[in-house]
C-alpha cells in the first residue's frame, strides 16, 4: 500500500468501503502527475495499456456499475464492437477532461452509497457476454468490486509510470502531498 487509509469510525463499513476505493482511485490520478497527454497515451511497455486508457477505462467501469446498481443502463454501452476505445482517447476527449469525469463519478458513486438503504440491498445483473448468467448483488460486492477493479488498474498504472520515466508511486505521492500543501 502506498497511502495509508484511515480506520473507519466503529461500524462504519460504507465508510471504510469508499475510503479503499478512493485511495485506489489516487494511484490512477497520481500516476498521471505531470504528463502531457501524448506521454500518457504512450506504450512503454509490452502491454497495449496506456495511462489515459487505464484512466477512462476505471472512470467509464465505475460510472457503468453505478449506473446498473441505480436500474439504469451505463453511460456507453461497450459490446465487441467498441470495446477497444474503452481504453484509448478519442475525439475530444484529454487526460484532462478524463479526470474531470473521474472526479464526476467518484462523487455520484459516494452519493449513492451513502444513500443505498442497506449495503445488503441487491440489484440485478442481467446475463452478458461476459456474465454469463442472471444474478443479484449487493452493494456490498459492488464496493468490493470496485476497490479490486480499481486496485488491478491502478497496479497497471505504476508500472506504465516507471516504464515511462523511472517514477515510483511512493515519489508521486510525495509530489502530490507537495503540490496540495503549496496551494
Amino acid at each position: 500500500m502506498v497511502t495509508h487509509v484511515p480506520a473507519e469510525a466503529p461500524g462504519d463499513e460504507r465508510g471504510a468501503l469508499l475510503s479503499f476505493i478512493a485511495e485506489q482511485r489516487g494511484g490512477i490520478r497520481r500516476a498521471l502527475l505531470g504528463l502531457t497527454d501524448e506521454q500518457a497515451s504512450s506504450r512503454p511497455s509490452a502491454s497495449e495499456l496506456s495511462l489515459s486508457g487505464l484512466l477512462k477505462h476505471v472512470a467509464e467501469v465505475e460510472q457503468g456499475w453505478i449506473a446498473r446498481a441505480k436500474g439504469e443502463p451505463p453511460a456507453v454501452h461497450r459490446d465487441e464492437s467498441n470495446w477497444h476505445e474503452c481504453f484509448t482517447l478519442v475525439g475530444d476527449e484529454s487526460v484532462e477532461s478524463q479526470l474531470a469525469y473521474y472526479e464526476k463519478v467518484a462523487a455520484d458513486t459516494e452519493a449513492f452509497i451513502l444513500a443505498v438503504p442497506s449495503l445488503d440491498d441487491t440489484f440485478e445483473l442481467p446475463a452478458t457476454s461476459w456474465n454469463p448468467k442472471d444474478e443479484w448483488l449487493s452493494m456490498r460486492w459492488l464496493c468490493l468490486h470496485l476497490i479490486r477493479e480499481t486496485a488491478r488498474h491502478a497496479g497497471h498504472a505504476d508500472i506504465i509510470r516507471e516504464s515511462l520515466d523511472g517514477r515510483t508511486a511512493f515519489e508521486l505521492v510525495a509530489e502530490e502531498q507537495r503540490v496540495v500543501a503549496e496551494a
